[in-house]
């Protein structure tokens, strides 16, 4: 190891620390500074220790997890997970005890036996460094995700962390490092990958339905205002709201960019450039907030805070010369949409805010030929899993299908169908684009996470080979199996 990266890691641990220990001040925690660039650089330049792309750990039977992270999403995992063979929860973790208790209700429920219990601040560290575990899965909120999943790797396990997957540059680059060094997966839980209209275009395009895949587009666009953001009964301690405060650009842009990414063959042939980014000026947080703070003191510490800008518009330019759009907005009055977009020289396939469309001309083909095309390009997991995964639940099912094929492909030593360098590459957004943001949409370079193998990779596989073998448990009364 040459004296740079020893200096640079050294500089990263002590900058995980300091996030672990509680959330941070939003100024040192936006990545968007001149030195994580440098160091980005630095690393890019540094070449490969491993290639995770493509690898396949060794089997693991019965994979046993511990769940750090137990509020909305991650007591709802708890639940999915319990449905699946050859898995076991064998640890829960969360900063309120009152939490872990309902989870091992949860267990009870679905006849698992009782997990090792953590909790407090820092309680997701001892999970880590326990000895029964394989894989950490990881929905806590947002500044804990690299922590968690470095510590988790460093301690022998493979990572599951929900997105992003880091806030920073030293972040991303931190999770490729320990993930090449380890050879521990590190996988980001983008369960929009797993959506049964996400996996039809991705085959159709892997057939070459669209022809060459020219432009994307790809969003996340939800009103989580009322209900979510300035709901004091939703994240704990605000977290949420306190993640648009001073941040200003696109926070969450992997729901959208994920599925059009592997469309795009992104890190498999293909990677991500550069971008530009531009967000408007926030019309609705604030004055959303002195309204409730008239009438509640405790949204007074909220006013006049600088919200990031309601719609935040960034567009990427690949090596090969293919366009992407990805938009970022969860304040203002809209119909939810991911927009996912794939256009290509033969054709176009569309989703959200309407109902789902191809083309291959001047008109959407008529509801039966799609019907024929949904039958011919489903892929192998779809009509495998597909049916289960829509009673288990979890946002129609694509949460389950995520879950059952992470953990298929742990216990068949399969290659995981997202790496750390996807986990990278699609979070890189979130320090990105607010550096754009903050310099006049000025273009930043995107850093090959790949360190060049983006050239060589293989593409995601569709098919189920040496796999398929894990089972869903009858557990539920109306689960029809």
């Amino acid at each position: 190891m040459n004296n740079n990266r020893r200096k640079f890691l050294r500089r990263m641990a002590i900058g995980t620390g300091a996030l672990a220990a509680g959330l941070p001040s939003i100024a040192s925690i936006t990545g968007t500074s001149d030195e994580q660039m440098e160091h980005s650089s630095l690393f890019e330049k540094q070449g490969q220790r491993f290639n995770m792309c493509g690898y396949a750990a060794p089997k693991i039977e019965t994979v046993r997890v511990g769940v750090a992270g137990l509020g909305m999403r991650g007591s709802d995992a708890v639940e999915r997970l319990s449905y699946i063979d050859g898995l076991e929860i064998t640890a829960l973790c969360d900063k309120y005890p009152d939490r872990v208790t309902a989870s091992q209700k949860t267990l009870e429920k679905m006849k698992r036996p009782k997990a090792k219990e953590y909790s407090g601040e820092e309680g997701w560290k001892a999970l880590c460094e326990s000895n029964d575990i394989d894989l950490v899965y990881t929905p806590t909120p947002w500044h804990l995700h690299t922590p968690i999943a470095v510590h988790a790797m460093k301690n022998g396990k493979h990572a599951a962390t929900e997105v992003p997957a880091g806030k920073t540059m030293d972040e991303l680059w931190e999770l490729v490092e320990t993930s090449e060094k380890t050879k521990k997966h590190c996988m980001m839980l983008e369960n929009c990958c797993y959506d049964f209209f996400e996996l039809l275009t991705l085959n159709m395009a892997r057939q070459g339905m669209f022809g060459e895949i020219v432009h994307t587009e790809g969003a996340y666009i939800h009103d989580l205002t009322k209900d979510w953001l300035f709901n004091k009964k939703a994240y704990a301690d605000m977290w949420r709201l306190k993640e648009n405060i001073g941040q200003n650009g696109n926070l969450y842009p992997t729901h959208g960019l994920g599925p059009i990414a592997q469309c795009m063959n992104i890190n498999r042939g293909d990677k991500f450039d550069h971008l530009v980014s531009m967000s408007t000026g926030d019309f609705t947080m604030n004055r959303m907030v002195k309204e409730l703070a008239a009438k509640d003191d405790f949204f007074k510490e909220y006013v006049d805070r600088p919200f990031r800008g309601n719609m935040n518009t960034t567009l990427i330019r690949t090596n090969k010369g293919k366009t992407v759009m990805v938009q970022h907005d969860v304040s203002t009055i809209r119909p939810y949409s991911r927009i996912h977009l794939v256009s290509g020289t033969k054709g176009v396939a569309q989703k959200w805010p309407g109902p789902a469309r191809i083309a291959f001309g001047h008109s959407w083909v008529k509801q039966d030929e799609f019907k024929q095309l949904e039958e011919k390009y489903s892929p192998p997991i779809v009509k495998h899993i597909g049916a289960i995964a829509k009673e288990v639940g979890g946002h129609g099912g694509m949460d389950f299908i995520m879950d059952w094929r992470l953990i298929d492909c742990l216990r068949n030593g399969l290659p995981l169908d997202q790496d750390v360098y996807d986990a990278a590459a699609w979070s890189c957004l979130f320090p990105l684009s607010q550096r754009s943001v903050a310099k006049k949409s000025k273009t930043m370079d995107i850093p090959d996470f790949t360190r060049g193998a983006w050239k060589t990779n293989r593409p995601v596989s569709l098919s189920l080979d040496g796999g398929a073998s894990t089972k869903v448990r009858d557990i539920k009364p109306d689960l029809k199996m």
